[in-house]
């Protein structure tokens, strides 16, 4: 599966370390409440766990969220 994220205007990296165990609901609140930011603006917010090698993505596709996980 290819996706194609050049048309997202914001890219967001969310600096330090996120607990990767949360879902959709907690990364969204936290985006929401640490750095006052709509989830549901055309943003992408990618999320680095403890290990360098894993990382969460978030974005609002208008009709729900897409949520990847890269291992």
């Amino acid at each position: 599966m290819l996706l194609d994220f050049t048309h997202v205007p914001n890219i967001f990296i969310v600096c330090g370390k996120t607990d990767l165990r949360k879902g959709i609901d907690g990364l969204a609140a936290f985006v929401t409440e640490t750095y006052q930011l709509d989830v549901f603006d055309q943003a992408l917010f990618l999320f680095c766990g403890t290990k360098s090698d894993r990382f969460k993505a978030l974005y609002w596709e208008g009709d729900g969220f897409l949520l990847l996980y890269k291992l």
